[in-house]
């Protein structure tokens, strides 16, 4: 039997290996939680005279340290002093050098949103005119890269640990207590111990690293741990490491003297351990939820204990799970797992479920905000995708249920085979008796006839003795005992799995299992994602910011925002153009290219028409010059005349992936 099964549990963890990097890999770097909503300058501007500082604003409150606002001058030297102050509520500025000449400018930035995630960009304005810069900060990937993937795989395992040990204990205490006893059970709800506070460990030491330079040369500098011991994720960790010190004793207890103790005093213990044993869940529960996105948004006040039941219900139910798959599996065959046992978790199973569900649309409605969300967010898509992954885990649960039931069913007639089965192992035992009495009658035969005979009595005395001795040897005496206890055993267990409902419990289980743990990578990579509700908001107020700047500038500067999305990799972005004075005659132009996140990324080419089809005028092309990263400009761009002109740009982000989108605005 052990053949059959290795394959699919090698199966289940390469499953785990391959859901788990392919989703970290495909994640890449996490996703902004705070945008940046507005600048002072703003992004692309032109003024007349240096400003005395930076401002920048972001759609929630953030973190700062001394290099998180950084202006570089067109050589690439910063301009900036001191550390970032808060201005006022969500914006924050630096003071810049006095005396700064003209040329372009380059702002680069990251902070650590409230809600723990590393976020970064660029931009450029000008004082006096635009100008080549030296300065590159490159695509500022805050939390990308290698720091960024182990980190991610970190925050995996330590879910999957609070799962295990969670739902594993759970599973002991409240569905199969004499599971307790079981060597099995014990390596799983440690395993999940260990890894949990493993994987605490790991965040607490990549941490430093994760949120400001992503250098793995960075990871053991004990400064940066210093600073993380500060923070609000710091703290988290730290208080995650003082409760798992609590959940070591409650472990030693339940796999200790609880098994040794009488029915009376051990449902005292019981009683105890649940109520120990909930109150630690709840509290590493709520390490989560005091750091991430639960913190902070809206009604966080509600989120967070929302989010501590959340967590709470999936360990009970996928840690449950794990734990009846290794029940199920690896327990002994006098310790089998009981029916009862079984229609314990199902029963605790469905609450769990009820649980996310409730819960489940408290955090959808919370963090998507719109319908519209599910599709035009990628917190929504992977929302759904999760959504499709639990509808699945249901429906292959309820597969697991009727095999229940029909488990029940069979352990009405379990006594009677069990029955039938010691009478026909007393049977073979009487067989084996008679022989053996038969053997005994022939010997004592041969020696009365040999005494007769005159011959061979001392030699089968000797033989006699011999094995008089060999029936009294002890050692020999256990070597049989231990291969009879081995014989009853191999007996129990072919009995146990020639039950076929219980294989097909096995089957539906284990099939679960496969789906909890995708699953669960789904859910990792969505907690590293920017919420739909934030990134639609900090779509409309750049949006807004964008219309406001364009409606009331003075000088009749023109800018248009316009998405695009060429189809291959890396592919989608937005394309502004800011056209000024945007007249008749001679014109500036900027171009800026950024991904959907706000990012500022180059492209391999920019180029720009303008085509006025009531006159049949053009296209006009203009090819920009490259400035900065994701930062084009051309002086002297012609408007021969004023009309509806309709503004072309062509993308390219590959040899092959290009695309070419309009918009159409009056010029002149």
């Amino acid at each position: 039997m052990t053949r059959t099964i290795t394959p699919r549990l090698r199966t289940l963890v390469l499953l785990f290996l391959a859901v788990t990097g392919a989703l970290l890999a495909g994640a890449g770097p996490a996703s902004a939680h705070a945008a940046l909503t507005g600048s002072d300058p703003s992004q692309g501007v032109v003024v007349t005279k240096a400003p005395d500082q930076v401002s920048l604003t972001f759609s929630e409150n953030v973190s700062m340290n001394n290099d998180s606002i950084r202006v570089l001058d067109p050589k690439g030297k910063r301009v900036d002093l001191a550390k970032p102050d808060n201005l006022s509520g969500t914006t924050y500025g630096v003071q810049l050098k006095s005396g700064l000449g003209k040329g372009t400018y380059t702002v680069a930035w990251q902070v650590v949103s409230a809600d723990s995630h590393p976020v970064a960009g660029a931009f450029t304005f000008s004082v006096g005119a635009p100008s080549r810069t030296v300065a590159s900060v490159g695509d500022q990937e805050a939390g990308g890269g290698v720091v960024g993937w182990l980190y991610g795989f970190g925050r995996y395992m330590s879910y999957a640990g609070y799962i295990v040990l969670v739902g594993g204990a759970a599973f002991v205490l409240a569905c199969w207590q004499r599971g307790s006893g079981v060597r099995a059970m014990q390596r799983l709800v440690v395993g999940g111990w260990l890894t949990l506070t493993a994987a605490t460990l790991w965040l607490l030491l990549l941490r430093g690293s994760y949120t400001t330079s992503g250098s793995v040369g960075d990871i053991f500098d004990l400064n940066l741990l210093g600073q993380v011991l500060q923070t609000k994720t710091g703290a988290a960790l730290v208080s995650r490491l003082l409760l798992l010190a609590a959940a070591a004793l409650f472990i030693a207890v339940l796999f200790g003297a609880y098994d040794k103790r009488e029915d009376e005093e051990k449902r005292d213990l019981t009683f105890g351990l649940a109520i120990g044993g909930t109150v630690v869940a709840a509290g590493l529960a709520a390490s989560w939820a005091m750091a991430e996105h639960a913190s902070t948004g809206l009604q966080p006040g509600i989120a967070m204990p929302v989010d501590v039941i959340h967590l709470l219900a999936v360990a009970a139910w996928l840690g449950g799970l794990t734990a009846l798959l290794v029940a199920l599996y690896r327990a002994p065959a006098d310790t089998p797992v009981e029916s009862t046992a079984v229609r314990r978790f199902s029963r605790v199973a469905f609450g769990s479920v009820l649980a996310l569900v409730a819960t489940g649309i408290y955090q959808s409605w919370r963090q998507l905000g719109s319908w519209s969300a599910f599709t035009d967010t990628a917190y929504g898509e992977l929302l759904l995708v999760k959504i499709g992954l639990v509808a699945l885990l249901v429906g292959i649960a309820s597969i697991s249920r009727r095999w229940t039931g029909r488990l029940a069913d069979a352990a009405v007639t379990e006594p009677e085979t069990a029955e039938e089965a010691q009478q026909e192992a007393a049977e073979e035992e009487a067989a084996q008796e008679k022989e053996t009495v038969k053997a005994s009658a022939a010997t004592k035969e041969a020696s009365v006839h040999a005494a007769e005979s005159g011959s061979g009595v001392s030699a089968v005395s000797g033989g006699s003795e011999k094995t008089t001795s060999a029936g009294d040897d002890p050692e020999r005496a256990a070597q049989l005992a231990r291969q009879q206890s081995a014989m009853d055993t191999a007996r129990q267990k072919r009995l146990r799995d020639s039950d076929p409902h219980r294989f097909g419990l096995r089957r539906s289980v284990l099939a679960e299992a496969g789906v909890a743990v995708a699953l669960l990578a789904v859910t990792t990579v969505l907690t590293q994602t920017e919420p739909g509700r934030t990134e639609q908001d900090a779509k409309a107020a750049t949006a807004a910011s964008s219309s406001s700047s364009t409606s009331s500038s003075s000088s009749g500067a023109l800018t248009l925002d316009m998405s695009f999305d060429t189809g291959g990799k890396d592919g989608k972005g937005v394309v502004r153009v800011d056209l000024d004075p945007a007249a008749v005659g001679s014109n500036e132009m900027h171009v800026y290219v950024q991904r959907p996140n706000g990012r500022a990324f180059d492209i391999p080419e920019v180029k720009v028409a303008f085509t006025l089809d009531a006159k049949k005028l053009g296209p006009i092309p203009v090819n920009p010059d490259h400035i900065t990263t994701g930062h084009w400009a051309a002086n002297g761009v012609q408007i021969p005349i004023a009309g509806d002109w309709k503004v072309s740009v062509t993308v390219r982000t590959s040899d092959i992936d290009q695309v070419t989108v309009s918009k159409n605005a009056q010029i002149g």
